[in-house]
C-alpha cells in the first residue's frame, strides 16, 4: 500500500449510512476532482461518498466497469494516493466511502497486454497459474494442432472471417499484432509459417461474428470485451480483493456496492467471504427484484441498490388507470383503430418481454453460445449416466430455450448440494408450464441440482442460473424495454411496465417490509443505469394522468412533422422531447439511435441498417428547424410544469424518508432531465452547486431547482442529525384523500405529498380534504418553516405554498 499522506481517521463504530452520493469517476471527474467537492457534499448533508469503480480499468473508460488490473487503484483516477487524500478530507468532513465493487468480470482490452492475467493465459493456455481465474470451456474449442484435446479460447475480435484479414496479422517478436490488438505468442512459435504458427496458438482468432454461437468464455451479457472471472474460487477472490479489502482493512474505505450479483456461481457464498473478509462492513448488491420477489434472507448484506424502491415510487405517484388508457392510445398510435384501456393480461408488453427473453436463446440469439455449454453439459451427464440419456441436442435446445424465455425472475438461487429454494422450484414450475415433456423436465430437474451430486451435475446448476440471468437481463431490460415504449418512464431496471402504479396501500405495505426486513438497504431514483432520470420520468408519469389529451399531441405533432416512417419512433421521439426538454440534437439523435439498437427491430448494433438510422435521425434533427413544432413542444412541456414539479418533489421527499438509505446519483439534488448511459453519466459542475446551496432558502416562486435543493439538504440534515423512527402511514380524510400520501416517521416526523396533481386539480383541489397531525404539541414544515397544530389540518393550507410537507416537532 501507498503510505498516505495523511493517515485515515479511525472507523466509526456505526457505518450504516444516512445517506449517500454516487460519484461517478472518470479521467474527466477524477479522485482529486472529487477531493475538492467534499465540503459541499458535507454540507448537503449526506453521509457516504458512493464511489464508482476503483480499480484500473481500461485507459479512458469513463465508468470504471472495464477492470483490467486488481493490484492497483486507477492511474487515470489519481491512484491510490489520490484516493487516500480523498478519504482523508472527508473523514475531516464526517463523511465515509463506499466503493463500487466488479467481481464478475475483467476486461478483454486492446491491446491485451493491459489485463496481464489473461495474456498469460493465452500465452501458457490451460496450464497458466491464471486459467483458473476466467469462466473458460476449454473443451468447446479444439486446441492447437499438436495438444487437439485440451482446448483453446475463441477470440473474437476480427474484422472480417480470417482469411480476408490474414495480411493484416503481423509478427513482433514474441507477439502477433492485429491492429490494435497485441497478442502473446506461445513460446516457441514466433518464427513459424503464420498458418503453422496460429494453429499452435492457446487461442483462436475468429471474425467477431462468431462470438454470439461459438465463443466459449462466458461474458458480462453479450459483451464479448468482458470475462467472467470465477470469483467463487478462494484464491481468485482474495487476489482480486486484496487492494479493496486492504484499503477497507485502513479505515479508508467503508462498504461496498457490489456490481451484478447474479452473474457470480455462488452469489451467497461470495458475499458470506466477503462479509468475513470485512468484518460485517456494509454491503448492497445489485439485486433486481422482479415482481414481488424478495431479496434472499440468508444474503449477509444490508440489502439492494435501490431499484426495487424506485419502482413503487414512481408507481404510487402513476395514475394506474390513465396509463392503462394510454397503453391504448399507443397501440393506436402504432396500428390504428379505437383507443381501449389496456391493462388486461395477456398484455403486450408481457408479451413484448417473452420474444426479448426468446430472441437471446434462439440458434442466432445474442445467448446461444451460453446455451450451447448448457447443451454439452446436459450431453455429458446423459453419457454417463443412462437415466439421463438419450436426449438429442435440438431436443435440448428447445426445453433451454423454453424454461430460459419463461423463467419468471432473474435467476434461481438453487446450490449444489443444498436443499432446494421453494421459491426456485415454484419459479421452475411456473417456466415448466404444466409441460410433461420429458427433457423439459430433465432440464428443470438440472436446473434446480435434483439429481444428485457430480462435477457436470453442478457445473449445469450453476450455469443455468447464471445464463438465466443474462436472458433477463439482456431479453427485457435491453431489448422488450425499447420494444413497447406505451410510457418509456416505466421501462426502467426492475419495472413493470405491464403492471402501471400501485396503490397507496400497496405502497405502505412495501415500505413496512423494507423496514422489517431491510432498513439499511439502499434506495435509489437516478442512477448511472438508469434511461431516464427520476425528473424526465416525474414529466412523463404527468403524461398518464392525461392521455388522451397527450396521443392526441403527439399525433398532432407527427403531422405537423411531416410524413413519418415509423410511428413506434414517433411515440418515443415525443415522449423524449418532453422528458429531457430542453435537449439539443445530438444528445436526442444518440438516445434515439441506442434505443433503436437496443431494440432490434430495424437495425441493431450487430447489423445496423444505415437507411433506417439515416431517417430516424433526421427525423429527430428536423425538429429543430420546423417553426411549427418547436413552439408546441415548448408550450406542452410549459403547460406540464407543474404537475411534473408536484411528481419531481413529491418522489424527492419520498425517496428521503421513506426507510431504507437514500442513494443521490450526481447532480439530481437539482433538476436532472438525463437520458440512457452515456448521457447520464458526464461530470457535474459542483462549483456551482455549491454557490447555489449558500443561497439563502426563501421560496421563489417558479424556481424548481431551488426547491428541490432545498427540499433535499433539509431532509438531509434531518436523517444525519435526527434518525427517523417507525413508519406508519397516515391517511387524509375528505373528497381529495386519494391525492395525498402521508405516513409518520417516529413520533416526530412526518411526511406528506401530492400524488396525482392533474386528477386533483380537474376535481377541485383539496376542497375540505385534512390530515390529523399526531398530537403533542405543534409541527414545523422544514421546507418553509410554517408552524400547525397537531390535530386536522385543511390539506389546502398545509400544501398551500408547496405541493409537499416535512413536518417535524421542534423540541
Amino acid at each position: 500500500m501507498t503510505p498516505a499522506a495523511e493517515p485515515a481517521q479511525p472507523r466509526p463504530a456505526a457505518t450504516v449510512p444516512t445517506a449517500s452520493y454516487r460519484l461517478q469517476l472518470q479521467p474527466g471527474f477524477t479522485l482529486r476532482d472529487a477531493t475538492a467537492a467534499v465540503p459541499y457534499l458535507a454540507a448537503l448533508g449526506v453521509s457516504h461518498l458512493h464511489l464508482s469503480p476503483l480499480l484500473e480499468a481500461v485507459p479512458g473508460s469513463t465508468h470504471g466497469y472495464d477492470t483490467v488490473d486488481h493490484t492497483r487503484i486507477s492511474e487515470q483516477l489519481g491512484g491510490e494516493p489520490a484516493l487516500r487524500e480523498l478519504a482523508a478530507a472527508a473523514h475531516r468532513h464526517g463523511l465515509r466511502l463506499i466503493a463500487d465493487v466488479v467481481p464478475n468480470h475483467m476486461a478483454v482490452p486492446a491491446p491485451e497486454r493491459l489485463n496481464r492475467p489473461l495474456w498469460q493465459v493465452l500465452r501458457d493456455g490451460p496450464d497458466s497459474p491464471y486459467a483458473r481465474w476466467f469462466d473458460i470451456d476449454w473443451a468447446a474449442q479444439p486446441g492447437p494442432v499438436d495438444a487437439p484435446g485440451r482446448g483453446r479460447v475463441l477470440l473474437p475480435l476480427l474484422g472480417d472471417r480470417l482469411g480476408a484479414v490474414l495480411d493484416q496479422l503481423t509478427v513482433d517478436g514474441d507477439t502477433l499484432r492485429y491492429h490494435r490488438h497485441e497478442l502473446p505468442l506461445r513460446p516457441g512459435t514466433s518464427g513459424l509459417p503464420l498458418d503453422e504458427l496460429l494453429a499452435r496458438q492457446w487461442y483462436r482468432l475468429a471474425w467477431w461474428r462468431l462470438a454470439r454461437t461459438e465463443l466459449n468464455y462466458r461474458r458480462f451479457f453479450t459483451v464479448n470485451e468482458l470475462i467472467a472471472l470465477r470469483a467463487e474460487d478462494p484464491e481468485v477472490f482474495a487476489a482480486t480483493h486484496a487492494v479493496l479489502l486492504g484499503l477497507h482493512a485502513d479505515g479508508v474505505l467503508d462498504g461496498f456496492r457490489i456490481d451484478h450479483p447474479d452473474g457470480l456461481a455462488d452469489p451467497r457464498g461470495y458475499l458470506r467471504r466477503l462479509a468475513e473478509a470485512t468484518g460485517g462492513a456494509y454491503v448492497v448488491v445489485e439485486k433486481i427484484l422482479t415482481g414481488e420477489e424478495r431479496l434472499p434472507e440468508d444474503w449477509p448484506v444490508a440489502g439492494t441498490t435501490g431499484y426495487d424502491a424506485l419502482r413503487r415510487i414512481d408507481g404510487v405517484l402513476t395514475d394506474h388507470a390513465g396509463a392503462c388508457r394510454l397503453a391504448g392510445a399507443y397501440e393506436s398510435f402504432r396500428h390504428g383503430g379505437p383507443v381501449r384501456d389496456l391493462c388486461e393480461d395477456p398484455h403486450p408488453a408481457i408479451a413484448a418481454a417473452r420474444r426479448g427473453r426468446a430472441d437471446m436463446t434462439g440458434p442466432d440469439g445474442e445467448l446461444a453460445a451460453e446455451v450451447e455449454r448448457l447443451v454439452r453439459i446436459a450431453l455429458r451427464i446423459g453419457a454417463a449416466e443412462p437415466a439421463h440419456a438419450d436426449h438429442s441436442p435440438a431436443q435440448l435446445r428447445t426445453a433451454l430455450g423454453r424454461l430460459l424465455t419463461d423463467y419468471p425472475a432473474y435467476r434461481p438461487y438453487a446450490r449444489p448440494g443444498e436443499v432446494v429454494p421453494a421459491v426456485a422450484t415454484e419459479q421452475l414450475r411456473a417456466a415448466l408450464d404444466g409441460s410433461a415433456d420429458p427433457t423439459d423436465r430433465l432440464v428443470a430437474a438440472l436446473a434446480l441440482g435434483e439429481l444428485g451430486r457430480g462435477t457436470d451435475k453442478d457445473e449445469f446448476c450453476v450455469r443455468f442460473a447464471q445464463t438465466a440471468a443474462a436472458v433477463a437481463a439482456k431479453g427485457v431490460e435491453d431489448t422488450a424495454f425499447y420494444r413497447w415504449n406505451a410510457l418509456p418512464g416505466l421501462n426502467e431496471v426492475g419495472g413493470e411496465p405491464a403492471r402501471p402504479g400501485l396503490h397507496p396501500a400497496e405502497f405502505h405495505d412495501w415500505c413496512r417490509h423494507l423496514e422489517g426486513t431491510w432498513p439499511h438497504s439502499m434506495t435509489a431514483l437516478s442512477t448511472h443505469d438508469t434511461k431516464r432520470s427520476a425528473d424526465a420520468r416525474a414529466r412523463l408519469t404527468a403524461l398518464a394522468e392525461r392521455p388522451d389529451s397527450w396521443a392526441a399531441e403527439a399525433a398532432a405533432w407527427s403531422t405537423a412533422a411531416g410524413p413519418g416512417f415509423d410511428p413506434d419512433a414517433d411515440w418515443l421521439l415525443w415522449h423524449t422531447l418532453v422528458a429531457a426538454w430542453p435537449i439539443d440534437p445530438d444528445r436526442l439523435v444518440a438516445a434515439l439511435l441506442k434505443a433503436a439498437r437496443e431494440a432490434k427491430l430495424h437495425t441493431s448494433w450487430t447489423t445496423p441498417d444505415p437507411r433506417y438510422e439515416q431517417a430516424l435521425e433526421q427525423r429527430a434533427r428536423s425538429v429543430y428547424g420546423n417553426p411549427g413544432l418547436l413552439p408546441r413542444i415548448e408550450g406542452a412541456v410549459h403547460a406540464l410544469a407543474p404537475y411534473a414539479r408536484a411528481n419531481t418533489l413529491a418522489a424527492a421527499l419520498l425517496h428521503l424518508t421513506v426507510p431504507g438509505v437514500p442513494d443521490l446519483y450526481q447532480g439530481s439534488e437539482e433538476p436532472l432531465y438525463t437520458l440512457v448511459d452515456p448521457d447520464n453519466r458526464g461530470p457535474v459542475d459542483f462549483g456551482a452547486l455549491a454557490v447555489r446551496l449558500t443561497d439563502a432558502a426563501t421560496p421563489r416562486p417558479g424556481d424548481l431547482a431551488r426547491e428541490k435543493l432545498h427540499l433535499t439538504t433539509a431532509a438531509l440534515h434531518l436523517r444525519r442529525s435526527h434518525p427517523l423512527g417507525r413508519y406508519r402511514p397516515l391517511a387524509a380524510t375528505g373528497p381529495a384523500g386519494e391525492h395525498l400520501l402521508a405516513f409518520a416517521r417516529g413520533e416526530d416526523v412526518v411526511t406528506a405529498v401530492t400524488r396525482l396533481p392533474y386528477g386533483l386539480e380537474r376535481s377541485g383541489g383539496w376542497r375540505d380534504t385534512a390530515l390529523e397531525l399526531p398530537a403533542g404539541g405543534p409541527w414545523t414544515d422544514e421546507l418553509t418553516l410554517r408552524s400547525f397544530p397537531a390535530g386536522p389540518v385543511p390539506v389546502a393550507r398545509l400544501l398551500e405554498s408547496s405541493p409537499v410537507a416535512l413536518l417535524t416537532r421542534r423540541g
